[in-house]
């Protein structure tokens, strides 16, 4: 069987940690801040992890 080819989209949003999980980071951070509040920006920039059930998605796009 061939390998399979990574999905170039996936591999700039998502990395993996040392422990397997999958990281990923916050949508509405780049443009239009001007209306949002320091709050949501400063909430908006932690990294969070991928839902348990997005879990197989993600590894098939990045072909793990």
């Amino acid at each position: 069987m061939p390998k399979l080819k990574t999905n170039s989209g996936s591999k700039k949003r998502f990395t993996l940690t040392g422990t397997g999980k999958i990281k990923r980071k916050h949508a509405y951070k780049s443009h239009i801040l001007t209306k949002k509040t320091k709050k949501q920006k400063r909430n908006l920039t932690h990294i969070g992890l991928i839902d348990a059930v997005d879990v197989k998605r993600v590894k098939s796009l990045l072909a793990i």
